[in-house]
């Protein structure tokens, strides 16, 4: 007997599922992951570091932001380890091995522990002064909790040279690492089209002024453009509204095959650049690094 004809309701239907199932259970390389996890631990040691000369003023026993205080102005589901810390000694403590396990995600050592406890741990931290957490912050936490799935330790690490050691062929495609890819490329899809939103919501971005009005803090910045910005409008517009447009046109450029590799490999490029433009270098690197495994640099086929 003659099967029915799918009707194009089914036909999109499957496509649908297809789509859905490469997306998030192909089984994939790790070697990119390696290399996130790589950057990963470096940013964090960054990011860790900025915290470590007000560390004490801000949550030692007589700091500026005392537990309960903290604890009552965030929601009351968060907590944090920090916040039992009833002396300086403990503090740093608890802060030095936080550092320590960026320097284990770094050279990849107990990859799949570490890399949870990197994550909690620098949550933590946040979770101890919310009100200090800057993007880049924010972006490295959801770099770290999308990593935990992953097997990000199987190439270019102490665990791949030990299982190399003793014999262990571990180093295979997974599905796990497949979802973790996919986490990365949603999460920065997400927080390109987010900072959009957000800088379509003043005037400043609208008019081109948004980047003299970033360049001009203090913080973060580590290259001083307000002499070239102050001496032609027409380069800080063009500049302005140049990172809205590149923004909207990554958030969906990443999606289509066609453009995902070139969009990815031009992201690890410009999104640094633009993190030093807006004085937020950490938060730039850390973008780069959720499109790393998108970029086809690092998988086998490129070797």
């Amino acid at each position: 007997m003659n099967q029915p004809a799918e009707t194009p309701a089914e036909g999109a239907s499957a496509a649908l599922a297809r789509t859905w199932e490469a997306f998030w259970f192909t089984p994939a390389d790790s070697r990119p992951l390696a290399m996130v996890r790589f950057a990963a631990g470096g940013i964090g040691l960054l990011a860790c570091g900025t915290y470590a000369a007000d560390l004490t003023d801000w949550f030692g026993p007589a700091g500026l932001l005392p537990a309960e205080t903290v604890a009552a102005w965030r929601s009351p589901l968060a907590f944090s380890v920090f916040d039992g810390c009833g002396s300086v000694t403990s503090l740093w403590v608890l802060y030095v091995l936080l550092a320590v396990l960026f320097g284990l995600l770094t050279i990849g050592l107990l990859t799949p522990v570490v890399t949870l406890l990197a994550a909690i741990g620098w949550s933590a931290l946040l979770h101890r002064g919310p009100m200090l957490a800057g993007p880049a912050d924010d972006c490295l936490a959801v770099l770290l909790w999308c990593l935990v799935p992953g097997t990000s330790g199987e190439h270019y690490s102490c665990d791949a040279w030990l299982h190399d050691r003793l014999g262990w062929d571990v180093a295979r495609p997974r599905v796990r690492t497949r979802l973790t890819i996919g986490l990365l490329q949603i999460h920065a899809a997400v927080i390109a089209a987010a900072a959009v939103v957000a800088q379509l919501k003043g005037d400043v971005w609208w008019n081109g002024t948004g980047l003299w009005w970033a360049a001009t803090r203090e913080a973060g910045r580590l290259v001083d453009l307000t002499g070239p910005l102050l001496a032609s409008e027409y380069l800080c517009n063009l500049l302005s509204q140049g990172i809205v447009a590149w923004e909207l046109f990554f958030a969906i450029a990443i999606w289509f095959a066609p453009t995902q590799r070139l969009v990815a490999r031009a992201a690890v490029v410009a999104w640094p650049v633009i993190g030093l433009l807006i004085a937020e270098p950490i938060w730039g690197l850390t973008l780069a690094c959720f499109t790393l495994p998108l970029s086809g640099w690092f998988s086998a086929t490129a070797e």
